[in-house]
Order: structure tokens, then sequence, then C-alpha cells
């Protein structure tokens, strides 16, 4: 090997690794998306409920209810929290957390939909987690800001199965990642970066025959994420550029655009 080139090597092998520990790092969460409607008949299921991960998930239309499942050992802690994208029309959109496991002391009456009360029978008891006033959490690898809401740690006291619904008390459709667990370890969709651009658009909502409404104006689904933070958040301010190692990262992941 070339004296003069072996620096210039040993740069490349350093900057990739690098790369892909930042890779590693971003995905620390274990984000993974719902690709198709999760139902009571079929919940999306947690593997692990102390690895922190990110279920990017959508309430399609009014009134739907989404639902995610995980097995717990006996006084077993799992953190549970709702993250709202920064997606245009969403600053508002604050869907509850209904959580049913054995053993559960909550509510005689947590006020849950009528699709997730028939979960709760015998020995279960449920709690609901309403939304909280949201904070700002931005991303800056995929440039996305986020509305951080409710987050609550809960004790299950015994071993089972524990049931997750999300739904929006007034019905609304929208983005949301359920975020169940707090231990870092990396993972996820391989297919992330792609989803993620797919994921960050307003719901469309198709016209129904009785209305008319401007709430069901379709809505461009090829617009691009949303760089920016909301303007109570980040007035008089502009989101990071990319630094040398995120546009490296992006061009070795077929996502250069991410960062013009």
């Amino acid at each position: 090997m070339n004296v003069t080139a072996a620096p210039r090597y040993l740069i490349l092998l350093l900057t990739l690794f690098t790369a892909l520990f930042s890779y590693e790092a971003v995905l620390a969460h274990q984000p993974f998306f719902e690709d198709t409607d999760s139902t009571a008949g079929t919940p999306m299921p947690v593997s692990d409920p102390e690895i922190s991960t990110a279920l990017f998930s959508t309430l399609e239309r009014p009134g739907d209810v989404d639902f995610f499942t995980f097995s717990v050992s006996a006084r077993q802690t799992v953190e549970i929290g709702m993250t709202i994208p920064q997606i245009e029309g969403q600053d508002q959109f604050a869907p509850y957390i209904g959580v049913i496991a054995s053993g559960l002391e909550g509510d005689t009456n947590p006020g849950l939909p009528a699709d997730a009360r028939a979960l709760v029978s015998g020995q279960e008891g449920a709690i609901v987690l309403e939304a909280a006033d949201a904070t700002i959490f931005f991303e800056p690898f995929s440039r996305t800001a986020y509305w951080q809401r409710q987050r609550r740690r809960i004790t299950f006291p015994v071993q089972g199965e524990v049931k997750v619904v999300v739904w929006h008390p007034q019905g609304s459709a929208g983005r949301y990642a359920l975020v169940v667990g707090q231990r870092e370890v990396s993972g996820g969709d391989p297919a992330f970066a792609r989803k993620l651009k797919e994921y960050w658009t307003p719901v469309i909502l198709q016209p129904s025959a009785e209305s008319d409404s401007p709430d069901t104006a379709l809505t461009d689904p090829t617009q691009e994420p949303q760089p920016s933070l909301s303007d109570s958040a980040g007035a008089g301010q502009s989101a990071p550029r990319c630094s040398w190692l995120t546009r490296l990262l992006a061009f070795l992941f077929g996502e250069s655009e991410l960062c013009q």
C-alpha cells in the first residue's frame, strides 16, 4: 500500500465506522411502523417492553382505535408514553392511552372506547393516560420535530399479557408514536428512513357522501417532511443544517435528500 494513501484509507475506515455507529445510535429506540391497521383481534406486538421502542402508528379515520400488546412478569415496571410528529395540522392532536392488564388497579369506569371495554373482564383492570401538555423534541438525523405528551411508569402486579389501546376522545384522525420501554438497544425497522418519509404526511380523509366538510379534503401525499419546529416552539430559530457526518450517513443509506 502506498504510504501516502494509508492515512486516507484509515480516515475512510474511521469515517465509515463513525457513521455506522451514529446510525445505530439514531435507531437505539427501535422504531417500527404500523404497516397494517392494528385491531383488537390483531394487535401490534412489542417483543420486549423494557427496550425503548417507538411504534409509528396512525389513527386512520374518525373513531379509529389502535391496539398493542406485550407480556410482563410479576412486579415488572414499564414506561409508556406518547409522541406526536409535528406534521401540519397536528399541533392539537392528543390521543389517549388505555392500559389493560390483570391485577391492575384503575378506575372502575376508565372511559375506554367501546372496542376496548370488551377486553376488561374478570381480574383485569384498566388505566387511562390522558393527554398532557406537550414538550418539544427535535431528532437531528431525520430533521423532524415531535411533541412529547403523556408518559408514565406502570408497575404490573402479576405476570401476563398487557393490552394497550390508543384512541382520540373526539374521534380525530392523525399520526402518533406510542413509546414503550426505556433501555436503549440498537435495532428496529431497517427501512426506517424510507418509511418515515412516507409516514410524514397528514392523514388523508376520504370525502363522504353525507358531508363536504373541509375536514375531509384530500391532502397532497407527496409533500416532503416538515423540517422546522412549530411556530410556538421554534419562533426565530431554524432547523440545524446537516453536518458532514450526517450528510455522509444519509448518503450511505440512500437518503441524501434528507440533508438538502
